[in-house]
């Protein structure tokens, strides 16, 4: 098959040779077509042939037609073979269709799954119902090795076999033999005298390999990596004074055997400059402090390109708060070459003012505009302001909706005045399965999981099923939310729930504790950060005695039955101004919720405050504080509710301790919790190696330390529980997964210890 294609390629050539002589050689005298006859279609609709002929029937033929004909039927790609034949008045139109792909399959390909060298092949124009074509299977063909080097497979091979079919049609196979990919065995940077070559390596993407080069496959050579690579390297040297750093060459060589690679960076380092001030200059809108305000830039250390990158953007943005979106600031160096001193111009051009016409939003395929457009502080029609487009961006974050958001300021044509914001979004999926799980000798395996979905039909409103079917303690709760009950930003929170509680196997009872309620929320946005809940809701609590039951359960059945009614009244206020509800980086989440039950005959009040404080310490590496502290009381002559008590212990706690078991105890061994509890945690969270600056994927240490407190104890410090270990973090399909490792420090005897755990879903 393949001599017999390239038979027609050649026949197609002659073709197109013979165009240019077929005036001379077949020279026909002029008539008037009568008829238009077409003979050697299989697929291609007769229309498409006429739709390209210059003429029509009634029309005068000649020669120059007859030459235009041919051509623009071979300019469909459709043909090998053209032929033009007159029988009287009648002009007959002989074609020889191409092959159709009917198929395209790979063979020995493990580097790439087949959708992925399918859409590379479909973007040349290489794929199934297309006209076959050599030249382009020889360009997929090398479209394919293209894809390998990225991997830096460089001794990959790729053989093409075609197949034909009936009705004309091929089948295409391409046999891969990807070979072992190529390893980086050297790398030297050559010039540098300040820093030694260990320093610079360990900031580099690219590496010789490690011990997690396996996963990394930074020893892998990628352009897009070392580009990366020589960025780090300089502004490695830019941060730290040396301001006419250059790169000067990278010269990549690949041994014969094309597995070993070696790369080699020359760089000049120049010399090391001190700032010796900053002045400004040009238009600063008469407000000079301000602007001096958010120099970053300190005069006697060394000249450092991210301080002086950080200035401008806060100098623009600053300048965008005021409507100037197309606003300039130019760092001039002016440099003292005797003393090695720079002092750095901060120009100013402010330009014109604008105000934003439209707001384009892409990308959202599942969310609807409305949940993105209720979200913008920026308005359509009025003056640009960069913080509340800012604040817009932040928003739109926290709904945790999205994997990227991007706000580009694009000038309108014609309208100096005017500005669009477009808005790119990429979703990512907000339905999740929540998992949780944990072992220990007394409930041996623990599962439960959560159905939920963050943006129900696109609309923003959130709705979850929560189901636990562990032995001993079994949840179905169903809550569904929604964040623009009214149109200024009013929420609504419903919610209906069971759950049953029961000892321990090894406690030797068979009690059980079933809470059946339900709850209506309100959420009022007083700032664009604080929010105030109003909430009531309806609960009834069973204890059934069975046998063993802890004796401050029996003692509070004896004394009010073994059924509570209960209405509590909640008042509730939360502030957050973290930059991502998914991956904070900075930013604070406060909340303070205080319950009261009066109206039943279970009568008490219950009060928790919650801190997070989120501290950026590097480009890559954030520290993390949690506190919680949690106060109740019974009202009148009645006791504080031990159904009310508060839990520590496990992830989302005191990591290192089974989930709930800190605090007191009943005689049976039973943990019942407490009416006061307090936690305190600290988190360092560090990039995973090789997953470069990934957020979604980190490690973490920590520190814990809490316990809870009966309503008649003292809290006191001595009693806390203590535990430090690493976890790691990551933003999964299912959705936030933690996984802890925890070494309790600080235990007491009868602790229920449980190092390994992990959760999906849940932070700290």
């Amino acid at each position: 098959m393949k001599k017999s294609l390239k038979r027609l390629h050649a026949r197609t050539l002659v073709s197109v040779v013979a165009l240019a002589l077929a005036a001379h050689v077949w020279a026909v005298e002029p008539f008037t077509v009568r008829d238009i006859r077409i003979e050697g279609l299989q697929r291609v609709e007769p229309g498409t042939v006429f739709a390209s002929l210059p003429f029509r029937v009634g029309e005068q033929y000649t020669d120059e037609k007859g030459t235009a004909a041919i051509r623009a039927l071979f300019g469909l790609g459709l043909f090998n073979d053209v032929r033009l034949e007159v029988a009287g008045n009648v002009l007959v139109v002989v074609v020889e269709e191409r092959p159709t792909v009917a198929g395209v399959d790979f063979a020995g390909t493990r580097e790439f799954d087949r959708d992925t060298l399918v859409k590379a092949l479909r973007e040349i124009g290489l794929a199934e119902g297309r006209p076959y074509d050599q030249a382009l299977a020889d360009r997929a063909a090398q479209e394919l090795k293209r894809q390998y080097i990225s991997r830096s497979l460089y001794g990959a091979e790729v053989v093409t076999t075609v197949t034909p079919i009936e009705r004309n049609r091929v089948n295409l196979t391409f046999t891969v033999t990807e070979g072992e990919p190529a390893r980086i065995r050297d790398i030297r940077i050559v010039g540098n005298q300040a820093f030694s070559d260990a320093t610079l390596r360990d900031l580099l993407e690219v590496d010789t390999g490690g011990f997690l080069s396996w996963y990394t496959k930074s020893d892998r050579y990628s352009r897009v990596k070392l580009n990366a690579s020589l960025e780090a390297l300089r502004s490695y040297y830019l941060q730290r004074g040396f301001l006419e750093f250059r790169i000067d060459s990278t010269q990549v060589a690949i041994a014969p055997d094309k597995q070993d690679i070696s790369i080699t960076i020359n760089i000049t380092e120049g010399d090391r400059f001190v700032v010796s001030g900053v002045r400004l200059d040009g238009n600063y809108l008469g407000q000079e402090d301000e602007f001096k305000s958010l120099v970053t830039i300190r005069p006697g250390e060394p000249y450092n390109a991210d301080q002086v990158a950080e200035t401008i953007k806060a100098m623009t943005d600053y300048f965008g708060n005021f409507g100037y979106a197309f606003a300039q600031v130019e760092a001039r160096p002016e440099i003292d070459r005797a003393s090695n001193r720079v002092q750095l111009v901060l120009a100013a051009e402010p330009s014109r003012r604008a105000y934003v016409r439209r707001i384009n939003i892409s990308g959202n395929v599942r969310t609807r505009d409305e949940v993105i457009r209720r979200e913008f502080r920026q308005l359509e029609s009025s003056w640009y302001d960069s913080d509340r487009i800012r604040r817009s961006r932040d928003r739109i974050d926290r709904l945790g909706f999205f994997r990227d958001i991007n706000i580009e300021t694009v000038e309108v044509p014609g309208a100096p005045d005017q500005v669009d914001l477009n808005v790119a979004v990429v979703e990512k999926p907000t339905g999740s399965l929540q998992l949780t799980a944990g072992f220990s000798s007394a409930e041996k395996l623990g599962l439960g999981f959560t159905i939920r979905q963050e943006n129900a039909f696109g609309s923003g409103n959130y709705l979850s099923l929560d189901l636990n079917t562990s032995k001993y303690n079994r949840t179905v709760a169903f809550t569904t939310i929604d964040p623009y009950f009214t149109a200024d930003g009013v929420s609504r929170a419903l919610e209906a729930y069971y759950r049953r509680s029961r000892p321990y196997e090894d406690q030797g009872g068979n009690y059980s504790l079933a809470t059946m309620g339900g709850a209506l929320r309100f959420g009022v946005p007083f700032t664009e950060v604080d929010t105030v809940y109003f909430g009531v809701g309806v609960e009834s609590t069973e204890i059934d005695p069975g046998t063993n039951i802890p004796a401050a359960y029996l003692d509070y059945a004896s004394r009010f039955g073994y059924r509570s009614t209960a209405v509590p009244l909640t008042l509730s206020w939360s502030r957050d101004d973290r930059d991502s509800a998914l991956v904070p980086t900075r930013g604070r989440l406060q909340r303070l919720t205080g319950e009261l039950g009066a109206l039943a005959d279970t009568r008490y009040w219950r009060t928790s405050y919650q801190i997070q404080q989120y501290l950026p310490i590097a480009r890559d590496y954030t520290l993390a504080f949690n506190g919680e502290v949690g106060w109740g009381d019974g009202l009148g002559d009645r006791p504080f509710p031990v159904f009310k008590n508060f839990y520590a212990g496990g992830l989302g706690s005191v990591r290192g301790f089974q989930q709930g078991t800190l605090g007191p105890r009943d005689v049976t061994g039973a943990s019942i919790g407490g009416a006061k509890k307090l936690v305190l945690n600290g988190e360092l969270l560090t990039p995973f190696p090789g997953a470069g600056s990934d957020r979604t994927l980190r490690l973490y240490g920590f520190a814990d330390v809490g316990n809870v407190f009966g309503d008649r104890d003292r809290v006191e410090l001595s009693s806390l529980r203590a535990s430090v270990g690493i976890g790691l973090a990551w933003i999964s399909p299912l959705g936030p997964l933690r996984l802890a490792y925890a070494q309790p420090v600080r235990t007491e005897p009868g602790d229920r210890i449980q190092k390994l755990q992990f959760q999906i879903g849940t932070s700290f």
